[in-house]
């Protein structure tokens, strides 16, 4: 569902009716050419032309917010900007009221409250000599509504006008780069630290190419597929100028619920079908509004597609899908359509995709055989080793007792030499006993 039209002032806003200038340079060197502006008959019967001070260009004193384009060599450096006292901003160093987007060959600038009177660009500008200004620029937003739901899609537009009438300049289209941030809610979130606050999460970014969402190419209309893939709580959403062009942005606060319908799949294991049983919310869906869009993806990437939806005044869809015989991962998304019952809106959930296996179909007996075969096999081994390690155990023991008894004779041998050396010695230092008497 879409939200009240809001217009939010990201160019030029006032209480006095703007005006949008066409100024022509003739033969100067430098020029500033200023773009954002309508190319309806309407917006050009608005031009008026200004006076020129040298290269310079007037800002009416009307005028509260304008943007514009300067167009430079290619490789050359960001221009300098000056005001009418004389104060310099460069796309380095600006107030914070200026926004400052530069790429290579150009610079888009969006000033806040911009002092009246002649401003000029120093730099290579190129021999574009248009000057472009507009006093009217608005952004509006489709709003979301203020509950959502996870996983939910969400189709969003955001048109860029100057006096009602879309902008359709593509210099300056190409380079808008809306995206949209959801932020965790938190109190007083400017009082606090910038360290401190929540950081933003891009949950999606406008464009206005023609594809997918987008009706036509460069109308001023952007469009998103919002996915809403954050967590339930309360956020703040805003919709800003990721590349810093607007200096204002369109911001609302939401409430993000779980998802008001569950998704359970169970597996046959054998060619039987699948089954899929979706299941709505009855305090959320209204009864008989689910419809589904089932994408089997097989291992070999082809597709196989469902759709069906509840009969009436029911809630509950269960779906048959056809299993296969090829081995591998499987993959199952679903796209669920229904109703919220509170708001009568329209809901599209996408869930997370169901993944499962299939594998070769089993023999029992044969692996019941196998494995007999097997654990004999492994109790087989098993006996080996343990003899293994006996004879090599009954080894060692063996070769211990060997070296253990050779050591014990050898100890013993020394022991028995050593005694017989000492008693030899022994007696060869004792005198020998006169047995006869010395003669008279």
């Amino acid at each position: 569902m879409l939200w009240p039209k809001v217009g939010a002032v990201c160019g030029v806003t006032s209480s006095i009716t703007s005006r949008e200038t066409l100024v022509q340079f003739k033969s100067f060197p430098l020029f500033l050419a200023v773009i954002l502006t309508a190319l309806s008959s309407l917006s050009w019967a608005n031009e008026q032309q200004f006076s020129l001070l040298d290269n310079r260009f007037r800002i009416d004193p009307t005028i509260q917010q304008v943007s514009f384009v300067i167009y430079r060599s290619e490789q050359s450096q960001s221009v300098v900007l000056v005001r009418p006292d004389g104060v310099k901003y460069y796309a380095w160093q600006h107030p914070e009221h200026v926004a400052w987007y530069e790429e290579n060959g150009m610079d888009i600038i969006s000033i806040d409250q911009p002092m009246p009177g002649p401003w000029q660009a120093i730099g290579k500008v190129t021999p574009k000599n248009n000057i472009k200004i507009l006093s009217d620029l608005m952004l509006d937003v489709d709003f979301l509504s203020n509950r959502l739901y996870q996983n939910e899609r969400i189709k969003l537009q955001a048109n860029l006008t100057t006096h009602g009438a879309p902008i359709v300049l593509r210099d300056f289209l190409d380079r808008v780069n809306l995206r949209v941030t959801f932020t965790p809610y938190v109190e007083n979130e400017s009082e606090i630290t910038k360290e401190a606050r929540p950081i933003p999460i891009v949950v999606g970014e406008f464009s206005d190419d023609g594809l997918e969402y987008d009706e036509v190419a460069g109308d001023g209309k952007f469009t998103v597929d919002l996915p809403i893939n954050v967590e339930p709580g309360k956020y703040r959403v805003r919709v800003t100028s990721g590349n810093g062009v607007f200096l204002r942005a369109v911001e609302q606060e939401v409430l993000v619920y779980p998802p008001p319908i569950t998704v359970d799949f169970s597996q046959s294991r054998t060619l039987d079908p699948h089954s899929i049983t979706i299941v709505g919310e009855r305090a959320t869906i209204a009864p008989g509004s689910i419809s589904a869009h089932i994408s089997v993806t097989d291992p070999e990437d082809n597709q196989r597609h469902y759709t069906t939806q509840v009969p009436k005044d029911s809630a509950r869809l269960k779906v048959e899908v056809a299993s296969d015989k090829l081995i591998g991962n499987h993959s199952i998304s679903t796209i669920v359509y229904a109703t919220d019952l509170a708001n009568n809106r329209d809901l599209v959930l996408e869930t997370a995709p169901i993944n499962f296996g299939s594998v070769e179909s089993v023999d029992v007996e044969k692996a019941r055989e196998q494995q007999r075969i097997a654990q004999e096999k492994q109790q087989k081994e098993e006996m080996l080793r343990q003899i293994e390690h006996k004879r090599a155990e009954d080894r060692k023991r063996s070769l211990t007792i060997i070296i253990v008894g050779n050591i014990a004779v050898l100890i013993i041998g020394l022991v028995v030499a050593f005694i017989v050396y000492r008693r030899r010695k022994k007696a060869a230092a004792e005198p020998e006993l006169q047995l006869s008497a010395p003669p008279s």
